[in-house]
């Protein structure tokens, strides 16, 4: 049961929330510059780069989705850390034992699965909650 106390402070846990998500979006941004800028003074794009940027891109992303809908979908995260993962196997493939290349592989299988069940229940929450609407 919540006390008046608990709704007088709720506010405050909002405007937290969106502070550190605004401070985590033009942090990423600052990221995305830096490393662009790098890039250019290398004059090399690799593969991992590329991941490092897509994975800024998704966090951005998320940042986005959350101002737009005031919430975070479970799905964004894990596909962050599927990018990231796949970035370390792209880093490291060549120095790593096969038994850690395949620990990462096995990491990312459970992640993808986890991903694709969250996105079936979400879908499955939105149409219970569509349905409820109609009744």
């Amino acid at each position: 049961m919540k006390t008046n106390w608990d709704k007088e402070l709720h506010w405050t846990t909002l405007v937290s929330e969106k502070l550190v998500l605004a401070i985590i979006g033009a942090l990423t941004m600052v990221a995305v510059a830096m490393e662009i800028y790098e890039l250019y003074l290398a004059r090399r794009i690799e593969l991992a780069d590329l991941f490092l940027l897509f994975i800024y891109a998704e966090i951005i992303g998320m940042v986005g989705a959350f101002y737009s809908s005031s919430r975070i979908p479970v799905t964004l995260p894990i596909i962050i850390a599927i990018t990231a993962l796949c970035r370390l196997v792209v880093l490291r493939s060549k120095d790593n034992e096969p038994w850690v290349l395949m620990a990462e592989a096995g990491a990312i299988l459970v992640l993808a699965a986890a991903a694709w069940i969250m996105s079936h229940k979400d879908r499955m929450s939105l149409e219970k909650k569509k349905e409820f609407d109609e009744s």
